[in-house]
């Protein structure tokens, strides 16, 4: 699963990782899971004046709907709150979780550390590329 984070990234420049990262996920060469609520942090995180993003909001609107497109959407029964020290980022793990993704795609690594205690691996994007 794509944190927040990354997709910031991939939005910001086309030069690095993370833009390589939505490539590949575009191309089927792994599946994104995605839930309602974390679709609407990347809606909401990315059409922000502070983002740093210059491309236009119709843009950002387009590599977000097609990121919905072309992930599994993952229903999320159980939520797994006050489990990390931001909570925001609670909603990334339970994605992870529910989903039973092998990893987690993040600059964030402090404050995802407890997601191998369900198996799964916290990455950055430049790792994750190495690994596919």
């Amino acid at each position: 699963m794509i944190d927040t984070n990354v997709l910031v990234a991939a939005l910001r420049s086309s030069l690095g990782a993370s833009h390589q990262i939505l490539l590949a996920a575009d191309r089927g060469k792994f599946e994104v899971a995605l839930s309602v609520p974390l679709l609407a942090e990347y809606d909401d995180v990315c059409h922000r004046a502070d983002s740093g993003i210059s491309i236009s909001s119709s843009a950002i609107d387009d590599v977000i709907n097609r990121i919905a497109q072309i992930s599994k959407q993952q229903t999320i029964h159980y939520l797994w709150r006050g489990i990390l020290p931001d909570p925001k980022d609670d909603m990334v793990l339970e994605v992870a979780v529910a989903s039973e993704s092998s990893h987690i795609i993040t600059f964030n690594h402090r404050h995802l550390k407890q997601a191998s205690e369900f198996g799964i691996s916290v990455v950055t994007p430049s790792e994750f590329l190495t690994l596919l």
